[in-house]
């Protein structure tokens, strides 16, 4: 337990400042006050470092993969260095340390807690048997985890199913394309239906949309997108695996292990992980405050309660069941050293998307509406989308949300189009990138761990455009 204790200490030092917007969007409702960075007349050559986050993950592990793999954690330091030591400069150490503060305390340890403990969780639990990766195991993988996605939310589907799955095709050469549309499915389209699939779906329940609402505006929508690509990778998968050599037969071995669950009980500690998140969006049982920030006690409650969740799963979890498992630490150690950076250079793109018509970006909130005020749909669902995919998709939708109005009833009833344009678009390309949801970048680094070699950034994006666009296209003329 020592040794675990001083390990996860390590873990969250490294990754911590990304977890409030997945685990407590509400926090990004109670602290917008005016303490911090004012995004009016702010200098889109603030972005700057964020853009140089982006293109470090995207060009250095083409150019210079062993020096990223060992150094990306300073290349992240770097780019956050950028961006702080220039607003201590120009816009004083207050400001700085508020904004630090919100994204660390607020946001990115929330995040890292949250996806430490589903990753813990979830690496205690192992399928045993035989599986082989046909193309229609493979396809019922990932209608599986894109039907638990809206309940237990994509990241837990997403930590739970990977690695089994990976297990299942390790006897393939070609699988890259597993990897991928299990991140559009599972990580992303699955969760579009609850509030406890998707960060922005719970920051919309925290504003007043109801907890169905989403189940039943965004149902056959979520249905017509996952079924083209369901038959999609059906197809593509068919492909590849006849063309695979030496498949394995499940009468190959009269010895092989029988299909079972070990450590079955870290599904109950998930359902724990899932009661935790919805009681401190739901409680109000006050808090402090501290420079300006409002910590809440039902999200410090939370954090503590995961974090216990954790060292139960860690403790009661036996290492060699985590070793067959193909469980170690470095892929979240990988993406909170990544993230950590990222979330701290995008507070100013953040900070001129809210400030709406006085910021830079101020052309963006007018696209999304017609020259008669009214809300144009079609561009709340690109714009959002297109936003999601390179920035957060919580706060992305937070500001889209109160662009129309902010009024839960109002855009339920009658602007029910809008509401699922916005909805839409910040759950369904957050498969677009990468950075664009949570597990995305968590999936990809088990897969990587597993010995897959995944597209790069843009190679990724090659996957997504190709792929995902004309489906988003013909959604939108079909439900826009």
């Amino acid at each position: 337990m020592k040794n675990f204790i001083l390990r996860s200490k390590k873990t969250l030092h490294a990754v911590s400042a990304m977890l409030l917007l997945v685990a407590a969007p509400n926090i990004l409702l109670a602290a917008d006050g005016g303490h911090g960075l004012n995004g009016a007349g702010l200098s889109l050559f603030w972005i700057i470092p964020f853009v140089g986050i982006l293109l470090s993950i995207a060009v250095f592990p083409l150019v210079a993969e062993h020096f990223w793999h060992t150094h990306f954690g300073k290349i992240s330091l770097f780019w956050a260095s950028c961006l702080i030591i220039p607003l201590i400069i120009f816009k004083g150490f207050d400001v700085t340390l508020y904004e630090v503060m919100h994204v660390y305390l607020l946001e990115y340890f929330p995040f890292i807690i949250l996806l430490f403990a589903l990753f813990t969780i979830s690496g205690g639990v192992r399928v045993k048997g035989t599986m082989i990766g046909s193309p229609m195991v493979n396809t019922g993988f990932l209608i599986l985890g894109t039907l638990l996605a809206s309940w237990m939310g994509t990241t837990g589907a997403a930590m739970l199913l990977i690695r089994p799955l990976l297990r299942a095709n390790e006897w393939r050469k070609r699988k890259i394309h597993i990897v991928v549309f299990f991140i559009f499915l599972v990580a992303n389209i699955g969760g579009s239906l609850t509030p406890l699939g998707d960060p922005p779906l719970f920051i919309g329940f925290l504003k007043g949309v109801s907890f169905f609402w989403t189940t039943e505006h965004l149902l056959i929508e979520m249905l017509f997108i996952s079924s083209i690509l369901f038959v999609i990778f059906y197809l593509w998968d068919n492909h590849l695996y006849k063309s695979e050599e030496n498949k394995p037969s499940k009468d190959a071995d009269p010895n092989a292990e029988k299909f079972g669950l070990e450590g079955s009980f870290n599904l109950l500690l998930i359902v724990g992980v899932i009661g935790a998140v919805l009681f401190s969006g739901i409680a109000k049982i006050g808090g402090i405050q501290v420079n300006g920030l409002d910590l809440s006690y039902a999200n410090l409650s939370r954090d503590i309660m995961l974090l216990a969740l954790a060292g139960l799963s860690w403790k009661l979890t036996s290492r060699e069941s985590r070793k067959l498992n193909g469980f170690n630490w470095f892929p979240i150690q990988e993406v909170g050293k990544l993230f950590a950076g990222i979330f701290i250079t995008i507070i100013p793109a953040i900070a001129i998307l809210k400030a709406g018509e006085d910021g830079n970006l101020a052309f963006i909130i007018d696209l999304v509406f017609n020259s008669d005020g009214t809300p144009n749909n079609v561009n709340f669902f690109w714009i959002t989308g297109i936003l999601s995919a390179f920035l957060d998709n919580a706060p992305t939708y937070l500001v889209f949300f109160q662009a129309a109005g902010g009024d839960a009833v109002y855009l339920m009833n009658e602007l029910t189009n809008t509401l699922v344009a916005i909805s839409s678009g910040a759950v369904f390309m957050g498969a677009m990138t990468y950075i664009g949801n949570a597990p995305n970048f968590m999936v990809k680094a088990i897969a990587e761990d597993s010995g897959i070699q995944m597209p790069s950034f843009f190679g990724y994006m090659a996957w997504s455009v190709g792929i995902l666009v004309p489906i988003f296209i013909l959604s939108t003329f079909l439900f826009l």
